[in-house]
């Protein structure tokens, strides 16, 4: 907040000045930090970094700075501190009721992040399911994880793309077209849809470990596919077209949309241009019939660009796309949601074209997340462990629902309030930890309205927005000579750092932050609302605590939408 800023600059300055500069106030103001314990103030200087250059012990460094600031205080020269104290090598600073009633009006104020991102493109490549497989539990990674990275980025002024790069191309399609061939039908595959696909595919796959001649076929299907065979291309239109079918149901009930559906299959025309700029830089080799490039001196093995019959790979592809990207959007970053297992060929790839010699490889940016599990056990197909998404957010919004009817049995919109709460569940689970961490999705945690969960958030936001209901939502003056007591101190204080946390998260591509900062944020208030009434609160506390609780609102209601779940207002 930039109340708070200030107030770190001013207080730098003046430390650096009582120490006669021997240590400066650019060294000192990145120190100030937020104390765990309530009790030790709202801000605090820790001492121990500044030893070495005043060659004075921390805790005579605290006693100094605690002595002098305390002054200032007294005499009112620094108002926005109420009193100072020195413990253990740290200097607490306690803010003033005169602080803590102008901040409020500044809370949820974020228009500096607009800024971040002025005129800036970013390109934002997630979800991208293979087509002809049906969305399941391990795609909700990548796709709830760039969902809520645009919605960060766009918070924070930057021009979004985002791109849903299908997996629409490849040699699988060369065993899916010979399976269709061999066992299926079009009246099949428009009836049953995805799951038909994957049945033959399953079988084609299956019955090639047996016979290496369907290995064969499948490559030279392909291949075929690849050199415009028309029949083999209507086939390939109608997989595609029926996988998109269903994956856009599943996108509208999780509320998210794509700017772009240019897959891999569209940059075929571009391959052949990439593969010959490679060779004529240099840069291509053959190995044992395949097409490489050499990338040892990075301590990587080579970047395969085309196979011995000559058929693309996911390098090839990926390369043309990033070229064709820059070129379209001019984006000032290009950042691909993927399994930290693809973490290698994206390292190779961006290597390959930084060698082609493009400044712009610098921005690329890869950035993975961990494994899915369900109950424990890792998703598998070959197990037949595959929780299909489609199904699980049926389960989800059916198990919420009742838990409503015992809850709430006379919830008005109970159906609208169940698809919240059983979504909101699932998108949690793909953003509660940091990405990098496998997950394990349990029915008993992910529905829960208590602890750490999706519908305890929801339920939170909920409470408040109850509230407000209640007191009419008439303004209130806040009275000016009210003391906020420490319940509405700390509340004032978690929903400060609202954009502290914003701006840690995009830097780090890490929307886990929100979502834990948001958990964070409604333990906070549900303190506050428990020890301090605010419909029937004396009038002098009246106001106050109805513009915090309309603060709080803002900011959860923010941080809802930036990780795509939705504002309930009764559950």
């Amino acid at each position: 907040m930039e109340q708070i800023t200030s107030l770190k600059k001013r207080l730098a300055r003046l430390v650096s000045d009582m120490f006669g500069g021997g240590v400066g106030e650019n060294e000192i103001f990145p120190l100030f930090e937020s104390p765990a314990e309530p009790k030790n103030g709202e801000l605090c200087l820790p001492c121990f970094r500044l030893a070495k250059a005043l060659r004075t012990p921390p805790g005579e460094i605290a006693l100094t700075v605690a002595r002098s600031l305390s002054e200032l205080a007294d005499e009112k020269k620094i108002k926005e501190i109420s009193e100072v104290k020195a413990v253990s090598g740290y200097v607490n600073l306690y803010f003033s009721d005169e602080l803590f009633r102008s901040l409020i009006d500044e809370l949820g104020d974020i228009s500096r992040l607009s800024k971040l991102g002025e005129g800036k493109t970013v390109c934002l490549d997630f979800s991208s399911p293979n087509i002809a497989k049906k969305f399941h539990l391990g795609h909700i990674g990548t796709t709830v994880i760039g969902n809520a990275l645009r919605n960060i980025f766009n918070l924070c002024g930057y021009k979004t793309v985002a791109i849903n790069h299908l997996g629409d191309w490849g040699t699988n399609f060369g065993m899916l077209i010979c399976a269709f061939k061999m066992w299926s039908s079009r009246e099949k595959v428009l009836s049953d849809g995805v799951i038909e696909l994957e049945k033959i595919y399953a079988r084609y796959n299956k019955e090639s470990r047996n016979d290496k001649s369907l290995e064969d076929s499948a490559r030279a299907a392909f291949s075929s596919l690849e050199k415009g065979n028309e029949e083999y291309l209507e086939l390939w239109r109608l997989f595609k077209e029926v996988s998109l079918n269903e994956y856009m149901k599943v996108y509208e009930i999780l509320g998210i949309s794509f700017d772009s559906f240019t897959g891999e299959s569209f940059y075929t025309d571009y391959m052949p241009a990439v593969v010959e700029e490679l060779r004529e830089k240099g840069l291509l080799k053959t190995d044992d019939g395949a097409s490489v490039v050499y990338l040892s001196d990075y301590n990587m093995p080579p970047a395969l660009i085309l196979r011995s019959d000559g058929s693309t790979l996911y390098p090839t592809r990926d390369i043309a796309a990033a070229k064709w990207r820059k070129q379209e959007y001019d984006f000032d970053k290009c950042v691909y949601v993927t399994s930290a297992g693809q973490s290698l060929h994206f390292a190779q790839w961006f290597k390959v074209v930084e060698l082609m010699g493009y400044d712009w490889a610098g921005d690329l940016v890869h950035v993975p997340y961990g494994t899915m599990s369900f109950g424990g056990e890792k998703l598998a197909s070959r197990t037949g462990n595959i929780i299909y998404l489609d199904d699980l957010i049926s389960q989800a919004v059916e198990k919420a629902e009742k838990i409503i009817d015992e809850k709430n049995p006379d919830l008005k919109n109970k159906r609208e309030t169940a698809v919240a709460v059983g979504v909101g569940a699932v998108v949690f689970g793909g953003l509660s930890a940091a990405r990098i961490k496998d997950a394990d999705f349990s029915w008993d945690t992910a529905l829960s309205f208590e602890g750490d969960t999706g519908p305890y958030l929801q339920y939170t936001y909920a409470r408040a927005a109850s509230v407000i209901r209640k007191c009419g939502g008439d303004e209130v003056s806040i009275i000016c000579s009210y003391s906020p007591n420490d319940g509405e101190k700390r509340l004032i204080m978690q929903l400060s750092v609202f954009e502290d946390k914003i701006r840690s998260s995009l830097k780090d591509y890490e929307p886990s932050v929100i979502t834990r900062y948001l958990l964070d944020t409604c333990g906070v208030f549900n303190q506050f609302y428990h020890s301090s009434p605010i419909i029937r609160a004396p009038e002098d506390a009246k106001g106050f605590r109805i513009t915090l609780t309309k603060k709080f609102l803002q900011i959860a209601g923010s941080c809802l939408d930036l990780i795509g779940m939705a504002k309930t207002q009764e559950i």
